[in-house]
């Protein structure tokens, strides 16, 4: 049975686990190796179970545990092309590491099939992941993107799950304390996706198959929970769609345990 389970979700780190009874994968290393493993561990993952670590991007909430989880478990990493120079300019990743490009086609790892696709972010070449198992589910990490483009679209069609960032509130955001470069940073179309343009897409997504919807990738200083689930709500309601009966939403937590879902 597949396995997943967001360890860690925000603007502070990001870390994914997807995986069978068996084994698995991370998606990103945002946080500190010794947090990533502490939960790992309780959730009853072993560490030496993790066959790879996908990486969306360089930014440090999506890599700041890598180099030492590489170090000492030997994970191989997989990335685009320019994460990886990136990532190898930043003294992340050295000669000593095992990485390589993600094919096209997409790779093997971990019982699982990952192939990437490519999102809209202020960084060298970020992408998202999508993800098919063992026994025939599909899932889909899609966060640090401004907007939703064609190829995340098709990306995201028919999944089983979908982790989708709803990052902030724009009234949050505009009315708050970043400075005005910041804001504009955030709010363009490589910067990252709100809460009302998350909701938008979500029904498109429900009539394509995607049954579980995971809010991912929050702000702590632009947004609530509360209003990332409400705005996901109505949109979906808005659609003549029902909770429990036609879809199960949910919002990924910043640091709390999660538990990990059988799908």
């Amino acid at each position: 049975m597949a396995r997943f389970c967001p360890l860690f979700s925000g603007s502070s780190g990001n870390c994914t686990y997807i995986g069978s009874s068996q084994q698995g994968i991370l998606i990103d290393a945002g946080v500190s190796a010794r947090r990533i493993e502490l939960a790992l561990k309780e959730r009853d993952i072993k560490p030496d179970s993790i066959s790879a670590i996908f990486v969306t991007h360089e930014h440090s909430d999506h890599i700041s545990g890598l180099r030492v989880l590489v170090k000492r478990f030997g994970y191989k990493v997989y990335a685009s092309a320019g994460t990886l120079d990136a990532m190898v300019d930043g003294g992340v990743l050295n000669d000593n590491n095992i990485y390589e490009i993600i094919p096209k086609a997409g790779v093997e790892a971990a019982d699982l099939f990952v192939s990437g696709f490519y999102t809209s972010h202020d960084s060298r070449e970020s992408m998202g992941f999508r993800v098919e198992t063992g026994d025939g589910r599909t899932i889909a990490v899609a966060t640090d993107t401004g907007c939703i483009t064609d190829n995340v679209r098709t990306a995201l069609r028919g999944c089983d799950l979908a982790l989708i960032e709803s990052n902030h509130d724009v009234r949050m955001l505009e009315s708050g304390g970043y400075p005005y470069f910041l804001k504009q940073r955030i709010l363009c179309d490589t910067g990252h996706l709100s809460n009302e343009c998350c909701a938008a897409e979500l029904p498109l997504m429900a009539e394509s198959g995607v049954t579980r919807f995971i809010l991912g990738h929050l702000s702590a200083q632009n947004n609530r929970p509360e209003l990332a689930y409400n705005a996901a709500l109505a949109s979906l309601n808005g659609a003549g769609l029902k909770e429990s009966r036609d879809f199960l939403l949910s919002v990924a937590p910043r640091t709390d345990t999660m538990p990990v879902m059988i799908l």
